[in-house]
């Protein structure tokens, strides 16, 4: 941006003048003006052009300066460089004045001018390459049609050697840590030196040093060594002219992703300060400005492939993680034990972290969300996920008081939608908090902030304080399908499970005992006939259903979905002393999806012609669909402590192949 600027003609003084290509010197020619001129001429450089502008109207001045124009108190000069100089001084612009006869002139003013050309550079179309001073790049937009360059938050780390981010020091460890970087570039171009007084000077407003830094290489050729310019305490940085045609690579890390308060754009600038007089400070004449939008934290549905289940040891668990270790197989991912010295006999991996990535033009990496719940896993991300190309990233309360729903078995999201005629192609996140009528248990404002905050993935709020742990993932899941939807929705079901008993009894198969093989338990013997007859908890489920449906409701207005897109799977829950709902029999939504593999609670329902009535219901509804349904015995080791497979396990998935920066938020 090159603000046009005001000249001072005068007579018998060399003036000398540094203009950057593309921008504007205006001068009054009648101010300066002798007494008794009455017309002017201007002679200039073929790198110079010159408008005359009078009353609106402007004409070019001719190089040889044969023409002249009368003297007009409205008259002004207009006056570029059309082209860079190769050496200082080398462009001139003189005015002549004549009077009456027009003769020889009666006095001269002249201007002598450096031409500079200079365009601080970035990837504004997004395609991986550093464009030449591209139109849009001091702006950003979303859609498929947006400008603006991406930065990443530089949230892994390189460092073997520290506990910390990448971003949290200010030095370059490795090339591999300026590969996290957004290219920068300063193009220069003119004589092989200013004139004395004039800097070009790197600097970001104050409000972004805390949010972007910025490191320059130097000696390149020589003992390459990065330094930092700009940054939390660096708000500028004096960039050395060299002279000729030159480059000036920059590396760009992002500090901090968008939150409350901070929308994810950044800008940094370059300028041209000119020197006034001795004394009195410089002031810029020429400013180039870029803008950043920091790339967001992007969670993945169970639509996208699995790349690593990670599960805890502990020391009930044995027969489980032989169990989900098969399930893994046949999916053909990995699988990452966490041993109990490092979870301190936490067992709920889902609960303590949640996976997405974050993703640019150049560059894209896993980020871990760490959740304020810190139990006995609180230093797990950090100590054996945050790495190379593994960023890491958190939210802690300074005041609020931290509850279950804080887990991240409480964060889930869908797969991609379209809702009310607006596409989320990433999907929406989906958080249980609280009945809007009561004042009951919520995500805290800082987590919750930290998600509205990613803008590609609009969170819902769900109902969830209902229940006793107060998790979605106990009520709602998503797998994938072949076809135009490529889901579908589960959903927890009392009344699907009372539907099937009642067909049960029907059958003549009333009698049917449920909880047959429960590991490590005393439950009297339960049959089809004694549930139907439960009043209490009947009436208790019919309560749960009236919670679940309130979602049903929400989520199908909100994820665009209608009934056929929805299954529901039976489940039946029991309230505790504070009239909160637990599972009654393993809970099977909170199943874990590894592509077309489903490791599903095993559910132990009434057992009719040597099969698990429960089991045979559920894949006769989801195999059709070419799933594939492997009941895992979690009683012992996770719902008697109210969690199931999908409480117990975690799952980083591939990103999504779309490009987060063609939403329309």
């Amino acid at each position: 941006m090159g603000r046009d600027r005001t000249l001072r003609l005068q007579f018998g003084n060399r003036i000398e003048v540094v203009c950057v290509v593309g921008t504007r010197l205006c001068t009054d020619v009648y101010g300066a003006a002798p007494a008794d001129a009455v017309t002017f001429a201007v002679k200039h450089s073929d790198d110079v052009e010159v408008e005359i502008i009078s009353d609106g109207q402007s004409e070019h001045a001719p190089a040889n300066g044969g023409k002249q124009w009368p003297l007009d108190p409205k008259t002004t000069l207009s006056i570029q460089m059309t082209r860079p100089s190769t050496e200082a001084n080398d462009n001139k612009v003189t005015v002549g004045y004549y009077g009456e006869n027009g003769g020889h002139p009666i006095d001269q003013a002249g201007v002598f001018l450096t031409g500079i050309e200079i365009s601080l550079d970035v990837d504004a179309d997004r395609d991986g390459v550093v464009e030449k001073n591209h139109p849009k790049k001091a702006v950003w937009t979303w859609g498929p049609d947006g400008q603006g360059a991406v930065l990443l938050v530089n949230c892994d780390k390189e460092n073997p050697y520290t506990g910390k981010e990448d971003c949290q020091d200010d030095k370059v460890f490795s090339k591999d840590d300026l590969e996290d970087m957004s290219r920068m570039i300063l193009r220069t171009k003119g004589p092989d030196r200013l004139p004395p007084g004039y800097e070009m000077v790197l600097y970001i407003p104050l409000s972004d040093c805390d949010k972007v830094g910025v490191f320059y290489l130097q000696n390149p050729f020589f003992g390459q060594r990065y330094i930092h310019v700009l940054g939390p305490r660096k708000l500028f940085h004096v960039v050395k002219y060299t002279g000729g045609s030159a480059e000036m690579e920059f590396f760009v890390e992002g500090l901090r992703f968008p939150d409350a308060g901070f929308d994810g754009l950044v800008t940094i600038n370059v300028s041209l300060l000119e020197p006034v007089a001795e004394g009195i400070p410089q002031t810029p004449i020429f400013t180039d400005t870029v803008v950043f939008r920091i790339a967001p934290w992007i969670m993945t549905p169970n639509t996208l492939a699995p790349v690593n289940v990670f599960v805890c040891s502990v020391k009930d668990n044995y027969l489980f993680l032989k169990e989900i270790k098969n399930l893994v197989s046949k999916a053909n991912c990995k699988m990452s034990v966490c041993s109990r010295y490092m979870n301190r006999g936490d067992r709920w991996m889902q609960d303590e972290i949640e996976f997405g990535y974050i993703h640019a033009p150049h560059k894209g990496f896993p980020v871990v969300l760490d959740s304020p719940r810190n139990g006995g896993l609180e230093d797990f991300a950090v100590k054996e996920i945050l790495g190379p190309d593994f960023g890491y990233v958190s939210r802690e309360p300074l005041f609020e008081e931290v509850t279950s729903l804080d887990s991240f078995g409480n964060l889930e999201v869908s797969p991609p939608v379209t809702a009310n005629g607006k596409e989320y192609p990433l999907g929406r996140i989906l958080i249980g908090s609280s009945f809007p009528l009561s004042a009951g248990r919520r995500m805290t404002k800082v987590v919750r902030d930290f998600l509205y905050a990613q803008k590609v993935q609009s969170p819902i709020e769900l109902y969830s304080d209902w229940l006793t742990v107060g998790h979605v993932d106990e009520f709602v899941t998503f797998v994938p399908i072949p076809g135009k939807k490529q889901f579908r929705m589960l959903m927890a079901s009392p009344s699907a499970c009372y539907k099937l008993f009642r067909e049960k009894q029907k059958e003549g198969h009333g009698e049917a005992v449920m909880f047959k093989g429960y590991t490590g338990t005393d439950t009297k013997r339960v049959t089809v006939n004694k549930v139907l007859s439960n009043e209490v908890m009947v009436q208790e489920n019919q309560y749960v259903q009236r919670c679940i449906d309130w979602n049903r409701d929400i989520l199908k207005k909100e994820l665009g979905l209608a009934e056929k897109d929805i299954i529901d799977l039976p489940a039946l829950f029991k309230m505790d002393k504070q009239g909160k709902a637990m599972a009654y029999f393993p809970n099977m939504v909170n199943m874990i999806v590894l592509s077309r593999d489903l490791g599903i609670p095993k559910p132990f329902g009434p057992i009719i012609e040597a099969e698990c009535c429960l089991e045979q219901h559920v894949c006769s509804l989801l195999e059709p669909l070419g799933l594939t349904c492997t009941f895992i015995d979690d009683v012992s080791s996770y719902h008697k402590q109210l969690g199931e497979v999908h409480c117990g396990t975690n799952v980083h998935r591939k990103p999504s192949a779309f490009k987060w920066w063609n939403v329309t938020p």
